[in-house]
């Protein structure tokens, strides 16, 4: 036996342990998948967050915190009758399987990757209509990330043609939705204003679609430079023994675009 599998059964056997209902601990055994599934996505982010890093050496640790969660998962599906790790192991592989016939199956794989993608998409299609799932968005899951999901609705439209042809009407949608967003601030009707301020979220995820940019990594990324340039305030002004608190405004402004500067250089 590997020690890949070893490992695994290891981990499945401490998952039941932990869930025993006489010798378990209280905290796992009262949990169920809908306490467990805001742990699944913090996890999930979390390796997306040591990927981004490189932080190699924390990320064995980060997969084994989501492997966890597809462990506790499975454990509870078990425990109900409904299936177990092995059928979640089978479904995926079964899965790989299917949707890869130039690997596994006859087809050739004298194709790009993008010749690739479309029918992987292709296949998706076909299995989403075999589970009499006939919408286009149907299937769109609604844990996804708020952005990510807006632009797999946004891919699965322009699959059938409900796109704009350009960058260029995106940027009009975007200067409209724009101008929709002051005029609900103006309004004072708080409603109003978050369903516009969605509105333009969306056409955010749109754009950043049109021009082949993930919009979830774009704003880690612009989530990270805020991070770093502010921190670079904060020890600017601790070398003189002061806080942010104690700073003006236009002060921050002069060392943020220090920061800045710095960065560029």
């Amino acid at each position: 036996m590997s020690d890949a599998t070893t490992q695994t059964q290891r981990l499945i056997d401490i998952m039941a342990a932990l869930r025993d209902p006489q010798t378990g601990c209280p905290w796992d055994i009262e949990q169920d998948f809908a306490s467990i599934a805001p742990y699944t996505i913090e996890e999930a982010h979390e390796v997306a967050d040591a990927i981004q890093r490189q932080a190699w050496d924390e990320l064995p640790g980060e997969l084994g915190d989501l492997l966890l969660q597809v462990v506790f998962h499975a454990q509870m599906a078990d425990e109900a009758g409904m299936f177990g790790f092995a059928d979640v192991a089978r479904a995926i592989s079964d899965k790989l399987v299917s949707r890869h016939p130039h690997v596994f199956g006859d087809e050739s794989r004298d194709k790009s990757a993008e010749q690739q993608v479309r029918d992987w998409e292709a296949i998706k299609a076909q299995e989403r209509a075999a589970k009499a799932k006939a919408g286009v968005l149907d299937g769109v899951a609604l844990g996804l990330p708020a952005l990510t999901r807006a632009v797999k609705l946004q891919n699965r439209a322009a699959r059938v043609g409900f796109d704009w042809p350009a960058t260029d009407q995106v940027l009009d949608k975007l200067r409209e939705e724009t101008a929709e967003l002051v005029a609900a601030r103006d309004s004072g009707d708080r409603a109003h204003l978050a369903e516009e301020m969605g509105d333009l979220l969306f056409v955010m995820a749109n754009l950043a679609r049109h021009l082949d940019i993930g919009p979830e990594e774009a704003l880690r990324a612009a989530n990270a430079k805020f991070t770093r340039r502010f921190q670079s305030i904060e020890a600017a002004l601790a070398a003189e023994g002061r806080r942010p608190e104690d700073s003006t405004l236009e002060e921050m402004d002069r060392l943020w675009d220090a920061a800045k500067a710095a960065e560029r250089d």
